[in-house]
């Protein structure tokens, strides 16, 4: 998510910012888990700071995924917390984290992730949506694009398109894996996908384990509206 302060009342919507929290995925017989620790935020957190819940459904698609990514390249869009990310790295995955390069607090708390969960080699990436700058040309190759909640403002919308658009012109064969919370019925991204010549697939929550209120011990994503998708080139 892009970085800003939080308005009045957002903390009801995430997690705790004050304090470290430890969140388990499992897979369904047990056998499998991981641990993923998600840091105390500073004394101002900004917007893009915090974890939200379309982020905690988001890691338990990577998680499902985990064999599937195992030592591709997957670069996170606003990532913030960079939980998906930090996921997708812990199974073994080469990850980039990014966020709007005018947001540091955002890409500190992309840096303070990996050190709370012990990942080094992970770079941390300034980028601007919409715009085609020497630092997302020099992206090298792109198996996987994700990003949670980075469909949280509708002036938003088109310069992330753009920028997933200009990725996957680049990467035919990646996918965008992307969830996020309704908030409006009136939002759509239709016109948009169709503009920048994308297709999206919606992913059933009982596909993945994530239709219930409680992903990873995390009391997360409660009692929100949430879906995932995954965006494709047409």
């Amino acid at each position: 998510m892009s970085g800003e302060a939080a308005p009045h009342g957002a903390v009801m919507d995430v997690m705790d910012s004050r304090q470290n929290r430890t969140l388990t995925f499992t897979d369904k017989d047990g056998s499998e888990r991981l641990s993923v620790v998600v840091p105390q935020q500073g004394a101002e957190p900004d917007l893009g700071t915090f974890l939200w819940p379309s982020s905690v459904v988001l890691c338990q698609y990577v998680w499902t995924q985990r064999k599937k990514i195992r030592g591709l390249s997957v670069l996170e869009l606003g990532a913030g917390v960079a939980l998906p990310g930090v996921v997708a790295a812990l199974c073994g995955a080469h990850v980039t984290l990014s966020d709007d390069c005018d947001r540091p607090l955002c890409l500190q708390s992309c840096r303070r992730s990996c050190e709370a969960n012990l990942l080094q080699g992970v770079k941390v990436l300034g980028l601007r949506w919409g715009a085609v700058t020497p630092d997302l040309c020099s992206l090298p190759h792109i198996d996987i694009i994700i990003g949670s909640d980075v469909f949280y403002q509708p002036e938003d919308f088109e310069p992330l398109l753009l920028t997933v658009s200009f990725l996957l012109n680049k990467n035919p064969e990646a996918q965008f894996w992307t969830s996020y919370q309704l908030r409006s019925p009136d939002w759509s991204m239709v016109e948009l996908l169709v503009r920048w010549k994308l297709s999206c697939h919606y992913v059933p929550l009982c596909e993945f384990g994530s239709e219930g209120s409680d992903v990873a011990q995390s009391d997360l994503p409660g009692r929100h509206s949430v879906h995932m998708m995954v965006i494709t080139k047409l």
